[in-house]
């Protein structure tokens, strides 16, 4: 706007307002008009949008992106469309973090115990505890590498199991099994879908699937895409907690991912695949997040 550039000018008495005004092509008398009109009523409104935004980024530590923070101020009551949203975040300079490439980790094992995909990229469950699917990633602390195993509900994207140890032993895929089977408590057998690891294709790991009623699923060696829902969660992890600071040692990792998983990913984190609700808000029936602010 004209009057706008004439007052950041005349803010550093560069220029003479009447000068610019005539050079311009406006009148001096136009412009005190407008600077004594105060601000409009939508740009109060966006500084109100604006402090509701650095409030969200403070709430979830500045993770969230354009949608995210659309869908928060959404489920809040804040109707408002996701290209005000990220021209204010843009001019305040707020983005949400982003991910690394993708880093293929899986190690086949000698003597694998095969079994068929029965998902085939089709990562979605009609109910709870019908269709799981997990993996493992590493961490590195400076006490050495520490390694996270994780089991995700299909049907709510929930972290419902999850081990955290200093080895990547057959174990350590049966503790996150334990915790999920603890705390779903599923009456009916679940598939467990995975990737080809020597962990998911052990004769161990077969032999226990069967005692606790799980159905093994796999997915190609080395294809990421085949175990998406769990790359994707390990993406979201390390871009939004273990880049972000060190890990001296593995009582800090565990006591932070504790925090993260059960504090904000399963209760706060709006997932774009739910649209824009909270595993929990999903689970609870929601189906959209105009529901929440209704």
């Amino acid at each position: 706007m004209i009057f706008a550039a004439i007052a950041g000018w005349a803010d550093s008495d560069e220029y003479d307002v009447s000068f610019m005004c005539a050079e311009l092509g406006v009148s001096t008398s136009g412009y005190h008009a407008w600077r004594g009109r105060g601000p409009s009523a939508r740009q109060v409104e966006d500084e109100q949008i604006l402090a509701e935004i650095r409030t969200a980024h403070e709430e979830l530590d500045g993770n969230p992106g354009v949608r995210r923070t659309w869908a928060h101020l959404t489920a809040a009551g804040r109707r408002i469309s996701p290209k005000r949203v990220h021209r204010l975040m843009r001019a305040a300079g707020l983005e949400g973090r982003h991910p690394k490439a993708w880093k293929a980790t899986t190690v086949a094992g000698e003597d694998p115990v095969n079994a068929p995909d029965l998902i085939g990229r089709h990562f979605t469950a009609a109910e709870p505890n019908t269709a799981w699917c997990g993996d493992i990633t590493y961490i590195k602390t400076w006490e050495g590498w520490a390694y996270l195993a994780t089991v995700i509900d299909l049907h709510s994207r929930a972290l419902v199991g999850w081990a955290l140890d200093t080895h990547m032993r057959t174990s350590l895929v049966t503790d996150a099994l334990d915790l999920a089977l603890a705390r779903r408590a599923p009456t009916a057998p679940v598939i467990f879908h995975s990737d080809r690891g020597t962990q998911y294709t052990s004769g161990e790991f077969a032999d226990y699937c069967v005692n606790n009623k799980i159905i093994r699923s796999l997915g190609k060696t080395g294809i990421c895409y085949d175990n998406a829902v769990s790359e994707s969660f390990f993406a979201t992890y390390k871009k939004e907690l273990i880049h972000t600071k060190p890990w001296p040692d593995m009582k800090r990792l565990r006591r932070e991912t504790f925090l993260w998983i059960e504090g904000y990913y399963n209760t706060k984190r709006r997932h774009s695949t739910l649209g824009y609700l909270t595993p929990a808000e999903y689970e609870l029936g929601y189906k959209t997040i105009h529901e929440l602010a209704a």
